[in-house]
């Protein structure tokens, strides 16, 4: 992996995308066509970002073994304790075979980087067995993007919010969220989705209070609304939101119950 950590490519499309910027100091990782913005008080990634090239993925066997990033302090990271003898799964956020293209070795690289901790973050076990729908998000835009190139950049990370619940030195993260974007033939296009576990994760240390969205489900929702869930600067995205040129009502959050459901 050492020769090819260029990480996130802001050029990668048509139109330049930096990577989204939170408000909290972080520490940035580069991998091979991803980074991570580590939040090191949190020991979670606040900011993820891939460039997928549809055009060009690669199936690679599933290699890889989770582990620490060498680059990064281990206090600063959520390692393997907080995963021991419990119901919370590793969860990618950047997906193993997003970044799995190009030639078989370098797609080899790619999704094997996929599994350095930093890319992780608890997911109840719940939410494991019924994440097709969440993982198949990325899926389901690039089979949309109706670009020359089917490219796509997909940003991921779980909302670092103060009242998450502590569990061994750490805060579980109850949402996440995601971003998709892409060349469409009037300029960028883009979408955001977000993921709320709160009922599905129970830590002995803190009691949890059922939120206003109710159980483990999937939305459609708006970009500002992410960035003002997150405190965390989208850039062009919110005004690139395929929902707000849709003109969906205001309050916007629409279930997900397929990948039917979204609207691009």
């Amino acid at each position: 992996m050492e020769h090819m950590t260029d990480g996130y490519d802001a050029g990668f499309l048509a139109t330049p995308l930096p990577m989204p910027k939170p408000a909290l100091e972080v520490r940035e990782l580069t991998y091979p066509r991803f980074s991570v913005l580590v939040e090191p008080q949190r020991r979670l990634a606040a900011v993820t970002g891939v460039n997928i090239d549809g055009a060009r993925l690669v199936d690679v066997p599933r290699t890889g073994d989770w582990r620490l990033d060498p680059r990064l302090p281990a206090d600063e990271q959520t390692g393997p304790d907080v995963y021991a003898r419990n119901d919370l799964d590793r969860g990618h956020l950047v997906r193993r075979r997003d970044p799995g293209w190009g030639s078989a070795d370098e797609a080899r690289d790619a999704t094997e980087a996929t599994f350095f901790y930093p890319n992780a973050a608890p997911q109840a076990a719940g939410f494991n067995q019924s994440k097709e729908l969440w993982l198949g998000l990325e899926d389901h835009v690039l089979d949309y993007a109706e670009t020359t190139d089917q490219r796509v950049s997909v940003f991921t990370a779980p909302t670092l919010a103060d009242d998450d619940p502590p569990y061994r030195g750490i805060r579980i993260p109850l949402r996440f969220w995601k971003v998709a974007a892409w060349q469409s033939p009037s300029g960028l296009a883009a979408t955001g989705f977000v993921l709320d576990q709160s009922e599905l994760v129970d830590t002995s240390e803190g009691l949890l209070v059922a939120p206003p969205l109710g159980a483990f489900r999937t939305f459609q929702a708006p970009i500002a609304d992410i960035a003002d869930m997150t405190g965390i600067d989208f850039g062009a995205l919110p005004d690139a939101d395929v929902l707000a040129a849709q003109a969906v009502r205001p309050a916007g959050w629409r279930t997900l119950a397929t990948a039917d459901d979204v609207i691009l």
